[in-house]
């Protein structure tokens, strides 16, 4: 069985290179866009089984890509977690409306999320 492939969404590429090394180090493999445009040309291309996925991006916010990932039934089972510094309970609402699997507020605990990924991916 070949490990889960998780895509981390990141316009910070210190966030995205500790994210990388944290899935990495967990025996995930990894797949980066660094904006929402990148995000959506990831997904069309590789049914990835979670997506680590910031909010605020400068082209494509990752509202939009999550809407858009919903929308594919042959990526359905593809689950999400927004790491977002957005963290009223309104933009937590939205992502979840968005079709979120999980809303993370930023700065979030390695352990936390760790914890949280593999749960999601057992299903």
């Amino acid at each position: 069985m070949k490990p889960p492939h998780i895509l981390i969404v990141d316009d910070e590429p210190n966030i995205v290179m500790s994210l990388e090394f944290l899935m990495r180090k967990n025996g995930y493999q990894v797949g980066i866009a660094r904006n929402g445009t990148e995000a959506l040309a990831a997904i069309d291309q590789t049914p990835y089984d979670l997506v680590l996925l910031d909010i605020m991006m400068p082209d494509v916010d990752g509202l939009h890509v999550c809407r858009q990932l919903r929308a594919r039934p042959d990526r359905a089972a593809t689950k999400v977690i927004f790491l977002s510094a957005k963290s009223r309970e309104a933009d937590v609402q939205e992502g979840y409306a968005a079709g979120a699997d999980l809303y993370i507020p930023k700065p979030f605990s390695t352990r936390q999320l760790m914890e949280k990924v593999r749960e999601l991916l057992a299903g």
